[in-house]
C-alpha cells in the first residue's frame, strides 16, 4: 500500500471520529494512530529504542574533534 493510500485512510479515520466523536475523540484517534505508527517501525526495525532516549551529547563530542 502506498503512502498515499496510508494518509487517505488516516485521514478518514481522524474525519469521522471528530464529526462523530467531536474533539477529543479527534484526538484519541490521533494519538493511537501516532502510537501505532511507532509500534510499527520499531516491529520493522526502523527503530531502535535508544533512538529516543539519546541525548545531544554525541553532536557535541563530534563538533570537539573538528
Amino acid at each position: 500500500m502506498s503512502l498515499a493510500v496510508t494518509g487517505m485512510i488516516a485521514g478518514m479515520a481522524l474525519g469521522f471520529a471528530g464529526y462523530f466523536g467531536g474533539f477529543g475523540a479527534f484526538l484519541l484517534v490521533a494519538a493511537l494512530g501516532a502510537v501505532g505508527f511507532v509500534a510499527g517501525r520499531f516491529a520493522e526495525g526502523d527503530l531502535e529504542l535508544g533512538e529516543f532516549f539519546r541525548t545531544g551529547e554525541r553532536g557535541r563530542d563530534d563538533e570537539r574533534r573538528h
